[in-house]
């Protein structure tokens, strides 16, 4: 027989996978567990983080989400650094394109179970919301997810692999590729405080990078019909974008297999086979041992 499909996008996931899900993150012994969800551009990592939330408030538990890109630098942060370092970094995105100390300064009141604002990113205005427009959490959490497209992803080791342009992109904008070594510079050495930070890391596995931009101009397609009369990107703008993400995205779907606590494998249409993550890493271990 064969095992049912899931498609997450349109009916979310299933609910042996919330739930197992939120019974992995509340097994650790952290005071407020952090469980980072990680997968690719439009892979459902989203829509898994609000059934978690509310699956816990079904519990009787407090739960709230925070996306790494909720805390994207304000654009004129990202100018300076296109003027300062390279011109391609005024997009969001890429490792050095988030403002880190401001993740931890919410990780640190999450833990202190202090009250605490969650920064929110307005993507079709490529904009930081005014803090007077972040969602306030009141009561001592009982759990954090934390999810973003390449969480728990290491920097690239390989000099030799930095080399060569991956893309049109790469080649037209970044030739001599200090853009690309410079990301992974800050991938190196800023974001692994942030990484030990979560308690239990997820990942939800594509078949491939070939499916991103479709999965991203779907998901680009919903924020702009949730928000009608606002512009967004066309599908050459978009096709364009994704391809800042791809050398890194690439570098997470050779590194989180191995790294990840437990692995989500997704088909074409973000389906999940059985309902089910793969167990990588026992519970106990961490994704770096």
């Amino acid at each position: 027989m064969v095992a049912p499909a899931y498609m997450p996008k349109e009916k979310g996931f299933p609910p042996t996978l919330v739930d197992q899900a939120l019974d992995d993150a509340l097994a650790s012994s952290a005071a407020v567990p952090v469980l980072a969800l990680s997968g690719l551009q439009g892979s459902g990592k989203s829509t898994l983080a609000r059934q978690m939330v509310q699956r816990a408030r079904m519990r009787g538990l407090h739960a709230a989400t925070l996306s790494i890109d909720d805390v994207y630098l304000p654009r004129v942060h990202r100018q300076r650094l296109a003027r300062t370092v390279h011109p391609l970094l005024v997009t969001r995105g890429p490792p050095g394109t988030h403002d880190l100390p401001l993740a931890h300064e919410v990780f640190d009141a999450v833990q202190s179970r202090r009250p605490i604002a969650l920064p929110r990113f307005d993507k079709l205005a490529d904009e930081r919301l005014p803090t007077t427009q972040w969602p306030r959490v009141q009561r001592p959490l009982d759990l954090l997810v934390f999810e973003g497209w390449f969480l728990g992803t290491p920097a690239e080791h390989d000099e030799a692999a930095l080399q060569e342009p991956l893309n049109a992109l790469e080649r037209e904008a970044d030739a001599d590729g200090v853009w690309r070594r410079w990301c992974n510079a800050r991938l190196a050495g800023d974001y692994p405080a942030l990484w030990q930070r979560c308690d239990r890391l997820w990942f939800l596995q594509p078949p491939g990078f070939a499916v991103v931009p479709r999965w991203r101009w779907q998901q680009e397609q919903a924020l702009q019909a949730a928000q009608p009369g606002r512009s967004g990107m066309t599908r050459p703008q978009l096709e364009r974008f994704v391809q800042y993400y791809e050398r890194v995205s690439r570098l997470a779907l050779r590194s989180l297999p191995l790294l990840a606590d437990r692995v989500v494998p997704l088909d074409g249409e973000r389906r999940v086979a059985d309902g089910r993550a793969a167990e990588v890493n026992p519970p106990g271990t961490s994704p770096a041992d």
